[in-house]
């Protein structure tokens, strides 16, 4: 909600008995999100018209500053007010989240939590990957599209159809620390047989692309668990939601998300036995989540690797789905040097990939397999860049 300077006068001045209901934010990024949960919201969000030509209200809270992130004031609620029910009426009101003007991406806002941070005090690959997978369900669930988040359509949903992940690959060049906003985009295209999902993360404090991720998905028959070709009528229900003109966020010729991961063979050089999923590790569908996958990759990293270098590009392809009783051994080995190429470094704020330079990294294959009879549930490759100093 924006206030103009004569508003804002006359609203002190005549009204002092309220003045206590006003806060003055700083304008640093950080304090207005967390200013804008406590905000209440003095008019509904305006109908957006999506690319299906239906109307829907979009997903997106007034922020309680203006673009220019100048000192403002703002009503704030004193906890007394009742919320309407209805289907995700608090959290369209409090997520900092919304469809960009052409319906065709999301965007969203998120600071990091204490609890997000790891041993480097900035956030996990797993935290990022996380944000990742909230900003694509949030991004469905604002299209109307599917109110489970899970993307399905309604012919996809009368088949016993979902989507699955075929494959996953992130890049991260900058990790946020506590307290910091990232801001994610996603977008999606068309894609074969599926659908491919992209994602590009700023720093929201000065617009600094930090990363950027893409993923495959391909669509499974939950009865049979065997995957599915897109129909037409399946594929008329969410292409209006695609790209109409490509839009790949690795636009580079030969870059790492098209890169074919080899399939590790024992020895392996590192490993970590026995890996158990915790009920935590659960998702909606009673399987093992996929960021996960994540997490046991890198417990078969050497610690020496840990302790000086940090994550930068993590790609996975997965194999086969993992249920909570399996058991999971974790195999890494390092790639021959003759295969590494420089790692590309981003400077600027567009996303695209400057020169390659040649830095001191590391880069490892891995295999995730079921512990009892080596059936591989994903194979993955990860490049760790040296640590910065700080």
């Amino acid at each position: 909600m924006k206030l103009a300077a004569s508003e804002t006068n006359r609203s002190l001045s005549t009204s002092p008995a309220h003045a206590h209901d006003m806060l003055k934010f700083s304008w640093n990024t950080t304090d207005h999100v967390k200013a804008l949960a406590p905000c209440r919201f003095l008019h509904a969000p305006k109908p957006r018209l999506l690319p299906s030509g239906r109307r829907a209200v979009a997903a997106a809270v007034i922020s309680c500053y203006p673009a220019s992130k100048a000192p403002t004031l703002a009503v704030v609620s004193d906890g007394s007010a009742r919320v309407e029910p209805g289907s995700g009426s608090l959290a369209n009101r409090l997520r900092l989240g919304s469809l960009t003007e052409d319906g065709l991406s999301y965007k969203e806002r998120f600071m990091v939590r204490c609890y997000e941070v790891g041993i480097n005090k900035t956030a996990t690959v797993e935290t990022m990957a996380n944000l990742l997978q909230e900003v694509a369900c949030n991004h469905v669930q604002s299209l109307g599209f599917s109110t489970d988040g899970f993307g399905t359509s309604s012919t996809m949903r009368k088949m016993n159809l979902v989507w699955v992940t075929a494959r996953m690959h992130i890049e991260i060049y900058k990790y946020p620390a506590w307290n910091d906003v990232v801001e994610i985009e996603t977008w999606f295209h068309k894609d074969g047989i599926g659908t491919r999902q992209d994602w590009i993360l700023k720093d929201y404090a000065n617009g600094q692309v930090i990363g950027r991720a893409t993923s495959k998905r391909v669509m499974m028959n939950q009865a049979t668990r065997r995957l599915e070709k897109v129909n037409d009528a399946i594929r008329d229900e969410y292409l209006i939601f695609c790209q109409r003109e490509s839009r790949l966020v690795f636009p580079e010729k030969n870059n790492g998300s098209l890169k074919k991961i080899d399939k590790l063979e024992d020895p392996a050089q590192y490993s970590r036995l026995g890996l158990v999923p915790r009920r935590a590790d659960l998702d909606m569908n009673q399987h093992v989540n996929n960021v996960t996958y994540i997490g046991w990759v890198l417990e078969s990293v050497p610690q020496e690797i840990i302790d000086s270098y940090e994550l930068q590009t993590i790609t996975l392809d997965y194999r086969r789905e993992c249920r909570h009783d399996n058991v999971v051994d974790s195999l890494s080995s390092h790639e021959p040097d003759e295969n590494l190429e420089a790692i590309s470094q981003l400077n600027g704020t567009n996303g695209s990939a400057a020169s390659p330079a040649t830095v001191d990294y590391r880069q490892f294959l891995h295999l995730l397999r079921l512990s009892g009879d080596g059936l591989e549930i994903n194979r993955g490759r990860t490049q760790w860049r040296k640590k910065p100093m700080r």
